[in-house]
């Protein structure tokens, strides 16, 4: 099967790509850099420019759709711009080429309004309700992507919970950093339970729906190691696999999501590129329990994850050269 992967540049997309070549697929890229994935062939272009997105897409049966523009900060339209327009762009003209199967990748943030999760299942994205315009595109996107499903093209939303690994810039290395300056407090004490998702699991269930599309199309489902922990007990490993100090002071989770809302506006107001030291949807993932119950995605996929969280964590310390992670009570 000729599959594209859109974002391949990044640590989800290539894993993803790396593994549709290992089980034989003719594996094409599209990104804004090279994607250095071996035996995939790579081309290089924006959402927004239909003719490298066209020929991307030509002759592909398949597609993964994982670009979008990911970040804590940033103005409306950048978000708008990549993850609903790209998104719509990139359905109209598979549709044209004839795709068959659209696997987009989705967020479980896109239907989070701050409350508690607690074993729920794959909720209706909310625009409306998302908090930040990450979540508020990404639910956007969501849904034009699963209005699109129908005869001529079958489309499925897997949100992946969380992703880290080695290699991990989105949330391995910002806690390392921020632990490394005492930067990371745990907000109530770290207690929250969460789920996250470890790279392969998180690739390996992706490309699980494109095979199994014609059960799962039509739907969003959420994935995740279906481990949760205290969000302390986490930080701690991640942090010892760094091999940095974890940390160790605490603050309220409501003194800081209310401190979060007002640099996340200073900043954007401001324009600052670099990252703020919070703002409220980070104070709510360290504040708020979210864990999902995985026995629909599981099912419908066909699929578990092989790696637990410990051994991601030993992986992780191979990494990072430390070596010194064992499992967390």
């Amino acid at each position: 099967m000729r599959v594209l992967v859109t974002g391949a540049s990044g640590l989800l997309g290539g894993e993803v790509a790396r593994q549709l070549v290992h089980q034989g697929h003719d594996v094409a890229t599209f990104q804004r850099r090279p994607s250095g994935i071996d035996g995939a062939e790579d081309f290089r272009g924006s959402l927004n420019d239909d003719g490298a997105l066209r020929s991307a897409i030509d002759r592909a049966e398949g597609i993964i759709h994982l670009a979008a523009k990911v970040s804590i900060t940033g103005r409306a339209a950048e978000f708008d711009g990549v993850n609903i327009e790209g998104t719509r762009r990139l359905l109209q003209m598979a549709r044209m080429a004839g795709v068959r199967d659209v696997v987009y990748v989705s967020s479980p943030s896109v239907a989070h309004s701050g409350s508690a999760i607690v074993g729920l299942g794959a909720e209706q994205a909310d625009p409306r309700h998302a908090h930040g315009d990450y979540a508020r595109t990404k639910a956007e996107a969501e849904l034009l992507a699963l209005a699109a499903n129908g005869p001529d093209i079958r489309v499925a939303a897997v949100r992946p919970h969380i992703v880290w690994g080695p290699g991990d810039t989105q949330l391995v290395e910002r806690v390392l950093a921020r632990a490394s300056h005492r930067r990371l407090p745990l907000l109530d004490a770290g207690a929250a339970l969460i789920d996250t998702t470890y790279v392969d699991n998180a690739a390996s269930a992706i490309v699980a729906a494109l095979h199994r599309m014609e059960h799962v199309h039509g739907r969003a489902v959420v994935v995740s190691n279906g481990e949760p922990r205290p969000i302390g007990e986490l930080l701690a490993g991640i942090c010892d696999a760094g091999g940095v100090a974890p940390p160790s002071w605490s603050v309220p989770g409501g003194l800081a999501r209310a401190a979060g809302a007002v640099v996340e506006r200073f900043w954007t107001m401001a324009g600052r590129k670099e990252e703020p030291p919070m703002t409220r949807f980070l104070a709510e993932q360290l504040s708020t329990a979210h864990w999902f119950d995985q026995r629909v995605t599981r099912e419908l996929l066909d699929w578990t994850p092989a790696v637990s969280l410990d051994e991601g964590l030993a992986r992780l310390a191979e990494y990072y050269g430390s070596g010194t992670t064992g499992p967390l009570a």
